[in-house]
C-alpha cells in the first residue's frame, strides 16, 4: 500500500479496489460508492451496446426482408410478363384471323359490287336489246298492216272486177250462167278467216244479191258452195289472183333418250356432301392462254341445289374461268364468270331434278359469243361477252370447289353436291353437231385437252366409279 497504488480486489460489481493510505473505515464507504459508478457505467455501456446490437439486427433483418421482397417481386413480375406475352400472342393470332376474314369479306363484297354493276350493265343492254325488239316487232306490225290494207284493196279490186264481169256475161252470153260464186271456195271453218277472206266473202254475198235482183238462174247455176276440200296445210291457196305465204309447221321439240341409253362415257366422279375437302384437280390446267373453251360433262345433282362445278384461279384473279350456283338470282341458275367480275347467268333448272343431263358450255372471244346447251337443245346465247378477251394460262383448275386464291379458300356453301361423268374440255368452240354427236354418244369431239383422265382426286370423299351406262351409276 506505500507504493501509492489501488488495490484491486475483484471486478466491479463483485469487488472494488482500495487507493492507498485510505482508512479501513472509510474503505467500506468508498468501495460502495466506487462500485455503484463502476456498475453503472458498465450497465450503460452495456445498454449502449445492446442497443447498438439491435440496430444492427434490426438493419440486418430489415436488408433480409427486403431482399426477400425484391425476389417475389420479381417473380411476380415474370409471371406477369409471361402472362402478357401469351395474352399478346392470343391477341395477335385472332388479329390475324379476323384481318384474313376482313380481307375475304373485302374480295367478297368487291366481288358482289362488282357483280350487281356487271349485272346492272346487262339490265341495261338487254332492256336495250328488248326495247330495239319491240321497236322492229312495231315496225313490222305496221309493215303487216300495211301489206294487209293493200290486200285488201286488191281483194276488193278483183270483186269489182267480178261483178262486172258477172253482170257482162249474161248480156254477151244469155244462155251462160254466171260463175261468180263458184270460183270462191267456202271455207269449212268460219272461224279460220283471215281479213281478206271475210272481205271476199262480203264481196260474194254482195255479188249474189245483186243476180238475184237481176232475175232467177237456171239449176246449173247453183252454188257449189262446200263442195271443194279445205286447202292442206301449208299448201298455197290463190285468192283473186292473190297468194298467200304458207306458215311453217311448228317445230317439235326433241326429246332427249333416256340416260339409260348413254354409255361408254367414261369415269364417274361422285360428291357425296358439302366439305371442303371434297376436290379434285385437274393437271396441267391450262398450259396456254384459251381464246375460246368448251366445257361439256354429264352432270347429276343430289342436293337440290347447283353448287361449283368448275373453278380457276390464277394469283391476279381467283375468279378467272367459273361455274357456280350459289350467288344466282334464281334458283337453278348459274353464274358463268369470265375474268371477274364480268360474268352471264345461264338457266339449268332442269338440272334440279336429280336426273343426269348434258351440259355444255361454249365461249368465245370473237364478238363474246357463248352458248349454253343442255340436252341437246340450244337453252341460252348471247355475245359481247368478253369479246377479245383471253384466259391465261399457269392457274388452278378446280371440279367441285370455289377457290378464294390458288389451290384452296374453299368454302361449303359453294361446294358441288352430286356427280359427274364424262366430263371434257376443248380449247375451241363445238359446234352443234358435235354437241348433238356427244350427248347422244355417238362421237366424242376431236382436241380435248382435258377430261376427267387429268382428274387427281385431293382427298376427302370423292370417289372416283367406272360406270357401263349412267344409269348404273351411283
Amino acid at each position: 500500500m506505500g507504493s501509492g497504488k489501488w488495490e484491486v480486489t475483484g471486478p466491479p460489481g463483485r469487488g472494488c479496489g482500495r487507493p492507498p493510505g485510505l482508512p479501513r473505515g472509510v474503505l467500506g464507504q468508498f468501495r460502495s460508492a466506487w462500485c455503484l459508478a463502476g456498475l453503472r457505467r458498465f450497465r450503460r455501456f452495456q445498454a449502449v451496446t445492446l442497443t447498438h446490437l439491435q440496430s444492427v439486427a434490426s438493419n440486418y433483418n430489415v436488408s433480409y426482408n427486403v431482399d426477400v421482397r425484391f425476389r417475389s417481386l420479381a417473380e411476380e413480375s415474370q409471371a406477369v410478363a409471361q402472362a402478357v406475352n401469351q395474352s399478346q400472342a392470343v391477341v395477335q393470332g385472332e388479329l390475324v384471323q379476323l384481318k384474313a376474314w376482313v380481307r375475304k369479306l373485302q374480295r367478297r363484297s368487291r366481288k358482289i359490287d362488282m357483280r350487281l354493276r356487271a349485272l346492272d350493265l346487262a339490265l341495261g343492254e338487254r332492256s336495250q336489246q328488248q326495247a330495239q325488239e319491240r321497236k322492229a316487232h312495231e315496225a313490222q306490225g305496221d309493215a303487216l298492216q300495211d301489206s294487209l290494207a293493200r290486200l285488201e284493196g286488191l281483194v276488193h279490186s278483183q270483186g269489182a272486177r267480178l261483178a262486172a264481169l258477172e253482170g257482162w256475161l249474161p248480156v254477151a252470153h244469155p244462155g251462160i250462167t254466171a260463175l261468180g260464186p263458184a270460183l270462191v271456195p267456202a271455207p269449212t271453218q268460219p272461224g279460220l278467216l283471215g281479213p281478206s277472206s271475210l272481205k271476199l266473202q262480203r264481196d260474194r254475198q254482195e255479188l249474189q244479191a245483186a243476180s238475184e235482183h237481176r232475175g232467177p238462174r237456171q239449176d246449173s247455176s247453183a252454188p257449189r258452195q262446200g263442195t271443194q276440200e279445205p286447202p292442206g296445210s301449208g299448201s298455197h291457196r290463190v285468192l283473186s289472183g292473190t297468194a298467200t305465204a304458207p306458215k311453217d309447221p311448228p317445230r317439235q321439240a326433241w326429246s332427249p333418250r333416256g340416260p339409260g341409253e348413254i354409255c361408254g362415257v367414261g369415269p364417274t366422279l361422285v360428291f357425296p356432301n358439302a366439305s371442303t375437302k371434297n376436290v379434285v384437280f385437274l393437271s396441267p390446267g391450262f398450259v396456254t392462254a384459251l381464246r375460246a373453251v368448251s366445257f361439256c360433262s354429264w352432270v347429276r345433282t343430289a342436293s337440290g341445289r347447283l353448287g361449283t362445278l368448275l373453278s380457276y384461279a390464277t394469283e391476279d384473279n381467283d375468279n378467272k374461268l367459273v361455274l357456280h350456283g350459289r350467288d344466282s338470282l334464281l334458283p337453278g341458275s348459274i353464274h358463268f364468270v369470265i375474268g371477274d367480275p364480268a360474268f352471264r347467268e345461264l338457266p339449268l333448272q332442269p338440272l334440279l331434278d336429280g336426273q343426269w343431263h348434258h351440259i355444255c358450255v361454249i365461249w368465245t372471244s370473237t364478238q363474246g359469243r357463248y352458248w349454253l346447251h343442255v340436252d341437246r337443245r340450244l337453252v341460252a346465247t348471247g355475245s359481247r361477252f368478253r369479246e377479245g378477251y383471253e384466259i391465261p394460262p399457269g392457274g388452278s383448275l378446280v371440279l367441285g370447289q370455289e377457290q378464294d386464291s390458288v389451290g384452296g379458300g374453299f368454302d361449303s356453301s359453294e361446294a358441288f353436291v352430286g356427280s359427274m361423268s364424262g366430263l371434257a374440255i376443248w380449247d375451241r368452240a363445238l359446234v352443234p353437231g358435235e354437241v348433238a354427236n356427244l350427248a347422244t354418244g355417238k362421237e366424242f369431239p376431236a382436241g380435248a385437252i382435258l377430261t376427267l383422265a387429268n382428274a387427281a382426286l385431293a382427298g376427302g370423299f370423292v370417289q372416283r366409279a367406272n360406270c357401263t351406262c349412267l344409269e348404273r351409276c351411283p
